[in-house]
């Protein structure tokens, strides 16, 4: 049978099973077993037991599970309340200036927790309703809330990046160096939007009254919210970028960091150990089953040939290797609308990387164009798992329909943003060349 047709009969029936609702890890692995028995015999299920025990003896896999552990601590913490108040005193009396620290604190967020819907439900609950009563527009609103919140996958530490590691066999330690400009470049975009926007339409984000805004005194005071979260962040990336411990070995010390800002707000109890323990346990065990339908696929999808195959096909798509980047982007922006991040990377890495390597991109560069476009993904409809995390949080007068309309302008300037990393690779190169080129 022909490499043309196995591949059309095996992304048909991934296709037909993930429409039938039947989850994506067992599509993927189920499929790729009757495939690779068809194509290999029983040799190749002997090819992805080896695969996963060079996997599973990887040290860099047990920083899943600590940073989820981290992340889940620190979303019980309380930290997040005081980060808002700091945020309102000093911000408040700007136009757009209560959406502008909400963004600001989705930074502080991720690079304390690397997951999306810790800043997304957290934000939700506290600054939304806020900035609704302050007159804020709605969507206005809900758009900085959703946008700021991928950042948790793009600014380290990231569980994305260290599966997008896994998956491909780059340094972790240089993802997460790289995702730092990129992270702080889309920061500094959505606030030019917000601030630009309010400036010329100042109704849609108020200034607070001059006698609702804070002196000094307590400006300076309200500057102690930032001092745990700023730690962690030091303890976590300042060790990892200054050569002093391992991807790994940092997020065990962040998680010392998240226990000891819990306790410090007085959070801490058996009770909330045992909750974020038991979170941790189902999420890793979720991971565990994602790289074994992950090699799985990578093992069938070679020994079909069909990467010859796609390299072929990217030879007709006009534009050299841009063209060919522009292609992958432009999937993976219509894939981020109905499928999730993980199962995206299941389904293109296999086929792209070869493409990637071909064309001479660097692999982390295009991890980082990877990771945005999944953020992208989060917040974009109908199923952006971030649109319905703010939808389970929202006050009752928000819609589905608002939170839809909201991410629009958004979207928007993220792209502006993968425009500019592409045009200026050392948007995200600079900072892996200083730390690790040593």
């Amino acid at each position: 049978m022909s490499v043309e047709l196995l591949t059309l009969i095996f992304f048909g029936a991934l296709l037909f099973f993930v429409l039938i609702g039947t989850p994506l890890v067992f599509v993927l692995g189920g499929i790729s077993a009757a495939f690779l028995w068809y194509e290999m015999g029983t040799i190749g299920f002997y090819l992805i037991g080896s695969k996963m025990w060079d996997a599973m003896a990887n040290p860099t896999l047990m920083a899943i599970p600590l940073f989820v552990f981290m992340a889940i601590l620190l979303e019980k913490s309380g930290v997040a309340n005081d980060l808002y108040d700091m945020m309102h005193v000093w911000w408040g009396g700007l136009r757009g200036g209560l959406a502008i620290g909400t963004v600001l604190i989705c930074v502080i967020f991720a690079a304390m927790s690397g997951i999306s819907g810790a800043a997304v439900v957290t934000m939700g609950t506290i600054a939304l309703p806020k900035m609704l009563e302050r007159g804020y527009d709605k969507k206005l609103a809900l758009g900085a809330i959703n946008a700021g919140g991928g950042w948790g996958i793009l600014i380290p530490p990231s569980i994305l990046m260290v599966l997008y590691s896994l998956l491909t066999e780059v340094s972790v330690g240089r993802l997460f160096a790289a995702g730092i400009g990129p992270g702080l470049t889309l920061f500094v975009l959505v606030s030019i939007y917000i601030g630009v926007r309010c400036w010329l339409q100042p109704h849609m984000g108020p200034a607070l009254p001059k006698e609702e805004r804070a002196g000094w005194g307590p400006k300076l005071r309200s500057l102690k919210a930032v001092i745990l979260p700023i730690m962690i962040v030091v303890i976590v990336l300042g060790a990892i970028f200054g050569g002093f411990a391992t991807p790994t070995e940092a997020a065990a010390v962040g998680v010392f960091g998240a226990l000891f800002a819990t306790a410090v707000n007085r959070q801490l109890s058996w009770k909330v150990i045992h909750e974020a323990a038991i979170a941790t346990l189902k999420l890793t065990a979720l991971v565990m089953w994602i790289l074994f339908a992950a090699h799985a696929f990578s093992t069938a999808y070679t020994a079909l040939g069909a990467q010859s195959l796609i390299s072929d096909l990217m030879a007709y798509i006009p534009g050299g290797k841009w063209g060919a980047l522009a292609f992958m982007l432009f999937v993976l922006f219509l894939f981020g609308m109905v499928l999730d991040p993980v199962g995206i990377m299941l389904i293109t890495l296999p086929v792209f990387l070869p493409v990637v390597q071909a064309s001479g991109f660097d692999p982390i560069w295009f991890g980082i164009l990877f990771i945005i476009m999944m953020e992208v993904g989060y917040m974009t409809p109908p199923f952006g798992f971030n649109l319905f995390y703010l939808k389970g949080v929202a006050p009752p007068g928000v819609t589905m329909g608002d939170i839809y309309a909201s991410v629009i302008p958004y979207v928007i300037v993220t792209l502006i943003g993968v425009l500019l990393i592409i045009l200026f690779p050392g948007i995200a190169l600079y900072l892996p060349e200083l730390f690790f080129s040593r």
